[in-house]
């Protein structure tokens, strides 16, 4: 019996799509015609890989008219900031830039008896398993680089953006990559699972959450395929005593706030000097307190609400719990707040690391200020942490940040700005952040496995 993938949208609670998960076997059906597929592809010039996939990208853009509405209806996110075209755009424009050199040879040496080199060459069939606070951005980041290094693509879309991955799958076959080269599945997590302990794929990239990337590595344990994978953050920052306190303020509270908090790299802790703690929470709560909940529909909202209430009711549970344990919320309740999906954002003082807020992923509207004396307990502060994707510092100084920033356990250190994805930087984390390496010239090594020839001449 199959069975129906369901996306309930946060506007109002509503079933707005639904769709017939695949059964097992006719996914093994199909992600067979696609090994057969990717020789074929692989064999294609990567000029014309490169253009194919440009082109989707091109055509997916043209979709944005309907597909921003679509993703307010689905996960939330107001109108007003039409889409993610610009960073799909920016992201596989780059990665298609650096192909040639990011996929050539390495070349070890060639003389009268020997002709060494390392070629790069695609794993095969890869499995994108995409979150849905960014449906578009995050699946980009592996499905235009597996596809120009010559790998065949199955994707699996969270069923919260349901349509997400079909729109992909139109635009990337309307520009003339096979339908059995790139393919969206709808799977359900039984079947993903069942797929992966059989080895039909050669390699996985996932996105989202700890509990759901342990279960993954555990499927895919013995397989010896590779698994990368970017899961949860509880991304510091910390604002030193030269620093611009207003800029702070804005680049800080909006990559606290932005899409209602649902940010792998939002800013979730923030760690401040003492001499400037009072003027920033208080510059901070004006900022937040101008912000619009409502209907993301409505031109006019700044937030909309979270993806599904049970997210919303996530972080209401965290900021009641540093609460009762003394911390202080400094915004009142909105107007729009339902006690569901529409929650009000929230900042957080008095908090402290014995507190769910300081320590859980919240990954919503909230964010807890601490005072500290110096760079030492910043470190200290930011380290504490069972995540490690992205670390923001704010300073003039920028010898001072390089130095601690080689101190901080993260996969990036920003410095005076927060919540940005760089498609020329390795895009990774460490400790429960996962080991994942996408985008970059590193996103193409992770993505192809390397093959060493050693021709003695004759």
């Amino acid at each position: 019996m199959s069975k129906e993938l369901i996306c309930l949208s946060p506007i109002d609670g509503t079933v707005y799509a639904t769709r017939e998960a695949s059964s097992l076997e006719a996914a093994r059906e199909k992600i067979a015609i696609m090994r057969h597929a990717q020789i074929k592809w692989a064999n294609r010039p990567l000029d014309e890989r490169i253009t194919l996939v440009l082109s989707g990208v091109g055509i997916l853009g043209s979709m944005q008219e309907e597909m921003v509405p679509e993703l307010a209806w689905m996960m939330g996110r107001p109108i007003r900031y039409c889409g993610e075209f610009g960073g799909v755009n920016e992201r596989a424009t780059y990665m298609a830039e650096i192909a040639k050199s990011a996929l050539a040879n390495v070349q070890a040496g060639d003389d009268e008896t020997f002709k060494r080199f390392i070629k790069r060459d695609p794993h095969g069939v890869v499995f994108v398993i995409a979150p849905w606070n960014y449906p578009y951005l995050t699946a980009i980041n592996t499905i235009a680089p597996a596809l120009i290094a010559g790998n065949s693509v199955v994707l699996k879309h969270a069923t919260q953006t349901l349509l997400a991955g079909e729109r992909m799958a139109k635009a990337f076959h309307q520009a003339g990559i096979p339908s059995d080269v790139f393919m969206n599945i709808f799977l359900d997590h039984d079947t993903s699972t069942s797929l992966i302990k059989e080895r039909n794929f050669d390699f996985i990239n996932f996105t989202g959450s700890v509990e759901a990337g342990r279960a993954i590595e555990i499927a895919a344990a013995g397989s010896f395929v590779g698994v990368s994978t970017e899961l949860g953050g509880k991304d510091p920052a910390y604002i030193m005593d030269d620093a611009n306190i207003d800029v702070a303020v804005d680049g800080l509270m909006d990559g606290a706030m932005f899409n209602s908090g649902q940010c792998c790299c939002g800013i979730e802790r923030i760690y401040i000097h003492q001499s400037y703690y009072d003027a920033f929470v208080d510059k901070s709560i004006t900022w937040v307190n101008q912000l619009k909940l409502g209907n993301p529909l409505d031109p006019d909202t700044t937030m909309g609400p979270m993806a599904h209430a049970r997210f919303a009711a996530t972080v209401r549970n965290q900021i009641n719990d540093a609460i009762v344990k003394g911390a202080t919320a400094h915004i009142d309740r909105f107007a729009a707040d339902d006690d569901n999906a529409y929650l009000t954002p929230q900042i957080l003082t008095g908090v402290n690391h014995d507190m769910k807020v300081m320590r859980e992923e919240s990954f919503g509207p909230v964010v807890g200020i601490m005072p500290v004396k110096d760079d030492e307990e910043a470190i200290r502060l930011m380290n504490d942490s069972d995540y490690g994707l992205t670390a923001s510092l704010w300073t003039k100084n920028k010898d001072r940040a390089e130095k601690i920033g080689e101190r901080l356990e993260t996969g990036t250190v920003f410095m005076n700005r927060a919540d940005y994805l760089d498609p020329a930087l390795c895009w990774t984390g460490c400790k429960n952040t996962g080991r994942g390496g996408s985008l970059s010239l590193i996103g193409y090594h992770n993505l192809t496995r390397p093959k060493s020839f050693h021709l003695k001449k004759a």
